[in-house]
């Protein structure tokens, strides 16, 4: 089984790396959360979290 040259494994750690960091990268400016509304923040209610000992 010939064995690959050292030039040739840094060229394809640098090519999966650069896609993973690509990938990564538009996976996570792909989403795009939307943001709460103020009369929604309004509407917790607060008296549910009490409890009762």
């Amino acid at each position: 089984m010939p064995q690959m040259a050292p030039i040739k494994w840094l060229t394809l750690f640098f090519i999966f790396s650069i896609t993973f960091i690509l990938f990564c990268s538009v996976n996570y400016y792909a989403y795009m959360p939307s943001s709460p509304k103020s009369n929604e923040l309004k509407n917790i209610n607060l008296n549910s979290m009490n409890w009762k000992w």
